[in-house]
């Protein structure tokens, strides 16, 4: 009924253990039993939210266009080498994006193609939607 961190996401079909379903997953309603009525509700829940979905459409686009053109900024800590002490998470991105744009947007949303350990600018993919994904640039300086 909702994502959960390394269960599965909202409205998808997994198989955990016994006690795990029963006595957290359950009682806290993250989760329903997949029997065949169940399913049928998941169906019709997974319809009406593609509906929803789809009505955001122009709302993702024009955040999409916001963030066209525009170069992110993000300060690490890096040593003399321009190595930084870390790496640049999706969770710092996320929150740049507020702090800089005023755009909300999910981590998961939010892929970097190859890890970011060094100074410099890189590209990374914001999907804000299947049909409404851009590319963003950042640039990792000198904190």
């Amino acid at each position: 009924m909702q994502n959960i961190v390394k269960v599965g996401d909202k409205h998808e079909i997994v198989t955990v253990k016994n006690g795990y379903g029963r006595n957290y997953l359950i009682p806290q309603r993250m989760a329903i039993i997949a029997n065949a009525a169940n399913r049928k509700k998941l169906d019709d829940l997974k319809k009406e939210e593609e509906a929803k979905e789809a009505q955001k459409v122009g709302f993702y686009q024009e955040l999409a266009d916001k963030i066209e053109g525009e170069v992110l900024k993000i300060g690490a800590k890096a040593g003399t080498s321009g190595k930084i002490f870390g790496s640049i998470t999706t969770i710092q991105i996320a929150a740049a994006l507020k702090e800089q744009m005023d755009i909300e947007i999910e981590r998961r949303k939010i892929t970097i193609p190859e890890e970011i350990k060094e100074l410099g600018e890189y590209d990374v993919t914001v999907a804000f939607h299947p049909e409404v994904v851009k590319t963003l640039k950042i640039a990792v300086a000198q904190d």
